[in-house]
């Protein structure tokens, strides 16, 4: 057993980490300000022991009483959306509450794990992207807020590793998808599935050539705790190798729901990677870990709960 902080808790990813964390008998503290969190993703796991929420803006500060055996820092606003509508709290999520989290682990002496993401790639010239590789990113771009604040984050966790001797681990997410997603948080596989529920078009930006590689959320939350476990410092992808088009998602969201929505495309967003692969060699030889949900499975468990939330 362990007592855990994990920021941004309320999160898609973070509300199904803290319940694979008690569910394996650790201690939560689940922090988050709620920005683009929910109550409802964590309003089961109040009742479990050892689990504790504190509604706390990490960008301001961050401090828990007692003992801290690890400090996991997944807050921030992840989805398109977010990135033209609070760019400045993704920008000082990644970099202040960053700094802050890792004040916490640095005092209580506990391991530090940092949410990263293959953003920090950009529109990658090298595929699949290894860790090796250092990106092809826009700073200034729409996009940047984002990608650059995690590439801060990168650069912070791995100065207190260095300068501190802080025992860190960074985890580089790829497009992960499954229930507690926000139905309107601009992702391609929210988008397609309360589209094609909906009956209402499937939106597709560019022709839908662009590819991306989905991995679903149980999937991801067991390759972060096999990380956390681990002797890893360094970053590690954590997604799903198998590579999809936009366009092969949609005919797959279209054939798993039985909608009838008819395809429409739009112009496509500045900056939009055009192609997005994980090379995973690192992950299965020091972690044993790789993706085990086929694409049409995920989707099915992802539309159920969608139906659920809208009352379909």
């Amino acid at each position: 057993m362990g007592r855990i902080v994990v920021t941004g808790g309320a999160g898609f990813l973070g509300s199904h980490l803290c319940a694979r964390l008690l569910d394996r008998g650790d201690q939560v503290v689940c922090l988050d300000n709620l920005i683009t969190g929910s109550l409802s993703n964590i309003e089961h796991l109040f009742a479990r022991p050892g689990f504790t929420f504190v509604e706390l803006d990490v960008s301001t500060y961050v401090w828990v009483p007692g003992e801290v055996d690890a400090v996991m820092h997944f807050a921030s606003p992840a989805s398109p959306i977010d990135f033209e509508r609070i760019p400045i709290q993704i920008l000082k999520v990644g970099s202040l509450g960053t700094h802050n989290s890792l004040g916490l682990a640095k005092a209580k002496g506990a391991r530090f794990f940092l949410a990263s993401t293959s953003e920090v790639y950009g529109d990658p010239l090298v595929h699949p992207q290894p860790e090796t590789y250092w990106g092809n990113v826009n700073p200034i771009g729409p996009r940047g807020v984002y990608d650059e604040a995690k590439r801060f984050a990168e650069a912070i966790t791995m100065a207190y590793h260095r300068h501190h001797g802080l025992d860190v681990r960074i985890v580089r997410i790829f497009n992960t998808y499954g229930p507690q997603m926000r139905p309107d948080d601009g992702r391609s596989v929210s988008n397609f599935i309360v589209q094609a529920l909906q009956g209402r078009p499937l939106t597709v930006y560019g022709d839908g050539s662009q590819t991306r590689s989905f991995c679903y959320v149980d999937d991801e939350v067991r390759g972060f705790l096999a990380l956390l476990d681990s002797d890893l410092v360094g970053p590690t992808n954590i997604g799903n190798p198998n590579e999809f088009t936009i366009l092969e998602l949609a005919q797959a969201v279209l054939e798993v729901t039985g909608s009838a929505s008819e395809i429409v495309f739009e112009p496509l967003p500045v900056d939009d990677p055009m192609q997005r692969k994980p090379d995973i060699a690192r992950a299965s030889e020091h972690l044993g870990w790789k993706p085990e949900v086929e694409l049409h499975a995920g989707i099915e468990a992802t539309a159920s709960y969608f139906r659920q939330v809208l009352g379909l």
